[in-house]
């Protein structure tokens, strides 16, 4: 696949995924396409010599593994991470208000998100919602507006005169989205949600809508930039580009290998729930993947997981905020994220295996460590070698502006990855 193609498949990826619920479902969908069988978690499982397998866990996170071989599991799991949420403004359990003439919404921040570039976007609403059918059982659906919607106007100039030095955003008085004018009688989220269930699902009609978890998101699609097409931006590069990149490995893995991808939700918030990367969803699969304990002991020990995460770029308004010995530039391979703290689990073993293999691909590689006066951000990296053991690398293609509403990526990083991933998912041998 060329990066031009690898490229479109990506932005129809992120279009499709504006919630972690989307990417796990379409993750979920290309991987059933692909031949996976999906299994639940409340059932036996029947794993076979060279099955495909997926399985899931609140409808945001997502583990797929081929079995591989007789004796592909004494070789070690190839093991590849990312995660599904990214930072995000969802709607508040009691949201509605009606203030000057306007209905909006009230929002909570999730996650460390730049707030200001989320001003003057055209937005949608999307998520999943939980209600009582007429039959009086309990479910849920995915729902997606997917048109414009909503949007947080920003405030004149005129009345802020400040506004350019920096003055702070309140998230709580600043950021809720204007979505109508406040009508009599008022209008009421619920009955919207549920006729836009009626539109998307023909099996929801007469609806008792008990609760949801909604996010807003930007509608501008991804595209490819730059006079010379260099660069890829898009919302939640931070992770979808990651999930993608390892999705399109993992097809192509060799069938003899045994090999996972885990996405997980709630990275962005510290990864403390059943779904997290901190939480026993991977645990879990593995064990009934190798039942005995000193067995799987063992299978971890020759195993290797890569976390793929983004990385900082080195921004040419902002160099000054690098090492300048570590400043990953676009356009220029994949990024090793080394810290001494553990806030990356790399340490020099996995760092130059990683290395090997981008060789291997004929792929430039790069490193990163933040500069000594400032904090380090973390990955699911550490959380997952701690809870299992197992040797890992923290990886990632640069960007900019991470956490914004929308980023920037080299336009042939996420082929760059792919390359390396494909050669990881495919390697003869382990470290």
């Amino acid at each position: 696949m060329s990066h031009t193609d690898l490229n479109q498949d990506l932005a129809d990826f992120i279009s499709q995924s504006p919630t972690p619920f989307h990417a796990t479902a379409t993750l979920r969908s290309r991987l059933l396409d692909a031949g996976y069988q999906a299994l639940d978690e409340r059932a036996d499982w029947q794993l076979e010599s060279g099955g495909k397998y997926l399985v899931t866990r609140n409808d945001s996170s997502l583990i797929a593994f081929q079995m591989g071989g007789a004796d592909s599991l004494q070789r070690g799991i190839r093991l590849v991470g990312a995660h599904t949420d990214s930072p995000c403004l969802k709607v508040k359990p009691q949201p509605e208000l009606n203030q000057q003439g306007m209905w909006q919404l009230g929002v909570e921040v999730y996650g460390g998100a730049l707030l200001a570039p989320w001003f003057d976007r055209d937005l949608s609403l999307a998520g999943r919602v939980s209600f009582r059918t007429a039959e009086g059982r309990i479910a849920s659906r995915l729902i997606n507006f997917k048109r414009p919607i909503a949007i947080i106007p920003s405030l004149a100039i005129h009345l802020n005169r400040g506004v350019n030095d920096g003055l702070p955003i309140n998230p709580q008085t600043d950021l809720p989205p204007l979505l109508a004018h406040s009508l009599d009688p008022a209008r009421d989220l619920r009955a919207l949600l549920s006729e836009q269930l009626q539109r998307e699902h023909a099996d929801c009609a007469n609806l008792d809508i008990l609760d949801y978890e909604l996010s807003f998101y930007d509608t501008q699609p991804p595209a490819t930039i730059g006079l010379d097409n260099d660069f890829f931006s898009a919302a939640r590069l931070d992770n979808l580009l990651s999930c993608h990149v390892g999705l399109t490995a993992l097809l192509s893995a060799e069938s003899e290998q045994a090999c996972l991808l885990v996405c997980t939700d709630h990275e962005e918030i510290g990864s403390s729930s059943s779904c997290g990367a901190d939480g026993p969803f991977l645990e879990d699969v593995l064990s009934r993947i190798v039942p005995d304990a000193a067995q799987r002991v063992q299978v971890l020990q020759r195993s290797l997981l890569v976390s793929a995460d983004n990385a900082h770029a080195v921004h040419p308004n902002y160099a000054a905020k690098h090492d300048d010995n570590h400043g990953p530039k676009l356009n220029a391979g994949p990024v090793i994220k080394i810290n001494s703290n553990q806030r990356y689990a790399t340490n020099s073993e996995t760092a130059a295996f990683f290395r090997s293999l981008c060789e291997a691909a004929n792929i430039p590689v790069q490193s990163f460590v933040v500069r000594s006066d400032m904090g380090c951000g973390s990955t699911i990296g550490p959380i997952t070698a701690s809870r299992l053991g197992v040797r890992t690398v923290d990886i990632g293609a640069p960007t900019f502006a991470m956490h914004s509403i929308r980023e920037l990526a080299g336009s042939r990083d996420p082929g760059y990855l792919t390359s390396v991933l494909r050669h990881f998912y495919n390697c003869a041998q382990l470290i």
